[in-house]
């Protein structure tokens, strides 16, 4: 299995170290980039939080630790983060995945995403960018997307309390990603994110998408 570049020093500490709930991925990214904000390794602008769904909220991803053997799991949304580093290779960290943390971004993308080819449309990926020092101050969830219809926990919370944005609502603008309309992501109007599009990370592997596994965030 292929391991980060040498010369490349992780953002974060090594993965049983990281802030970490199970299902919560999008505060797990926000974790992440709270804790690069305060070592002032790298400059944070370099990073990103990288949404992946689709209008039918149905996204296989690979290499997934709730996946079984070589099937995909089948999220609604997930969140990674993305380096863009000033060095020859970028870097993805997912604490979700199997792949090595922090993962080298063309390995992930072969080993993770796979081929949009190789699917049904209805399970082609599409992602949204958002600038990590953004993210941090713009993002805020109740987790109420996270309870039933009863108001009881579909999966265990973080002991931390919710994250909560002190931009205030004239600065903001709801950012629609086709995810559950009770997790809070907003954006600052001026830049930092780039569009929902449709992504082609890789052009090496063709094949069926294999039975999925289902979970929700």
């Amino acid at each position: 299995m292929a391991r980060p570049a040498a010369a490349y020093e992780a953002a974060v500490p090594p993965r049983p170290a990281c802030a970490y709930t199970s299902c919560y991925c999008e505060e797990n990214v926000w974790k992440l980039c709270d804790y690069i904000r305060s070592q002032d390794q790298y400059p944070l602008e370099e990073f990103y939080a990288v949404f992946i769904s689709n209008d039918r909220r149905m996204i296989p991803l690979w290499k997934q630790k709730s996946g079984h053997g070589d099937e995909p799991v089948v999220w609604d949304y997930h969140v990674i983060l993305l380096h863009v580093s000033s060095g020859k290779q970028n870097f993805i960290y997912d604490l979700d995945t199997v792949l090595p943390f922090p993962c080298p971004f063309d390995v992930y993308s072969v080993e993770a995403f796979r081929l949009d080819d190789s699917l049904r449309p209805e399970f082609h990926r599409k992602i949204r960018m958002i600038r990590a020092d953004l993210y941090l101050k713009t993002f805020a969830s109740d987790r109420s997307h996270m309870k039933d219809a009863n108001g009881k926990w579909q999966k265990p919370p973080p002991s931390y309390p919710c994250i909560e944005t002190a931009a205030s609502p004239d600065e903001i603008k709801m950012i629609e990603l086709g995810i559950p309309d009770k997790l809070v992501l907003r954006a600052l109007l001026r830049g930092g994110s780039s569009g929902f599009n449709q992504i082609h990370l890789c052009k090496t592997r063709t094949g069926e998408v294999a039975p999925p596994v289902w979970f929700t965030h």
